[in-house]
């Protein structure tokens, strides 16, 4: 994933240690129900489409221009699907560590171009519209994002461990 500007500012002084940041994931679906996923150019996996917000840039918004970046396609967030903070640090390839507190986002992709999905940057390799019933192979946290956008119901959330 193209590293946001802010984060290289931090890198500076910070090297590679732990940095805990925020993540956003979109779960985008079309007007037959199909799911958009990219196959990322870092790792070569297919998945939801996610980025970090901008410093002050609202989960919401951050989705929608993520999508738009990486696969030229528009939507609109409707509802939160699940906030979790990811259980592994993950290592980049240059030796960053980061750990993310992620927002998934049930989102509707909108306008003609809705089903016109295009590899858009330089952080993924392809991207397709998908059935939720055949899905290529994707990580577990992907397949759970996408079952929890699909279903209705409120958003979800690791139960608290601490009981009073």
């Amino acid at each position: 994933m193209a590293t946001p500007d802010f984060i290289r500012d931090l890198r500076v002084s910070a090297g590679h240690q732990l940095l805990f940041l925020p993540g956003v994931s979109a779960v985008v679906f079309d007007d037959t129900g199909r799911v958009l996923l990219g196959r990322r150019a870092d790792t070569g996996d297919w998945s939801i489409i996610g980025g970090i917000p901008e410093p002050g840039e609202q989960p919401a918004d951050c989705a929608a221009r993520e999508v738009w970046e990486e696969t030229g396609v528009r939507c609109v967030p409707d509802r939160v699907v699940l906030v979790q903070c990811l259980e592994k640090p993950v290592t980049y390839p240059n030796g960053d560590v980061c750990q993310f507190m992620d927002v998934t986002l049930r989102c509707t992709a909108t306008g003609e171009a809705a089903r016109e999905a295009r590899v858009n940057d330089d952080e993924s390799l392809e991207v397709a519209w998908f059935d939720v019933d055949d899905l290529p192979p994707l990580r577990e946290f992907a397949v759970f994002r996408i079952q929890q956008a699909a279903a209705e119901g409120p958003a979800w959330f690791e139960p608290a461990t601490l009981q009073p």
